[in-house]
């Protein structure tokens, strides 16, 4: 859903460094690779300590790669299927660090059982929402959409632990119940959209 509201301001900003980045010989699979080693080891090194402000700016930094790798294929005109999938693969590894951080953090120092189950929900029913998606998309289906897809999934988590690292109580936890069920109401949707596309066909 941000996709269709933000996308255009997001490319205002990320085609510019992107077509700066290609001219000075980056590839845009290095930079899809740098930011998931990034935001993930970030993710697993700050939240499970407690250190949630500082841990979702280091995670957000690098969350921002995913932007520009994107726009670096267009600007090379040099975008190939192993780039899709490499991109798609990283997106799964780096949603899955950052959701088992949280719930590494709420059943250890946090000490909150429930929203380490929250955090844990978010994990499968996100990949389970990107997987539907894919699957479909490899029959010829379609099954775009959603309430929640992964920008709207990375801002909700991420607004939550950066609310509750500043001292916001219970931030994390509204977040990810919140995030759960919105995931598991866009997951219902995905599914409804590829029964429609699949009668249509």
């Amino acid at each position: 859903m941000l996709n269709v509201f933000a996308r255009v301001h997001v490319n205002r900003v990320a085609e510019p460094l992107g077509r700066w980045l290609v001219g000075r010989g980056v590839t845009p699979n290095a930079v899809t690779v740098v930011g998931t080693l990034g935001s993930a080891a970030a993710a697993v090194w700050f939240l499970p300590r407690g250190e949630l402000f500082v841990g979702t700016l280091v995670v957000w930094f690098f969350v921002m790669f995913d932007l520009v790798d994107g726009a670096m294929a267009r600007a090379s005109g040099r975008g190939t299927p192993f780039g899709a999938v490499l991109d798609s693969t990283c997106d799964r590894v780096a949603d899955g660090a950052l959701f088992a951080a949280l719930a590494w953090w709420a059943l250890g120092v946090g000490d909150q059982r429930l929203v380490g189950v929250a955090a844990l929900l978010c994990l499968v029913v996100g990949q389970v929402v990107s997987y539907v998606k894919a699957r479909a998309e490899g029959m010829g289906l379609c099954a775009d959409g959603g309430l929640v897809e992964r920008p709207e999934r990375l801002i909700i988590a991420l607004v939550g632990s950066g609310l509750e690292g500043l001292g916001v109580p219970y931030a994390v936890a509204v977040a990810l119940w919140l995030l759960a069920a919105a995931s598991v109401w866009t997951f219902g949707q995905r599914l409804v959209a590829v029964y429609r596309s699949a009668q249509a066909r």
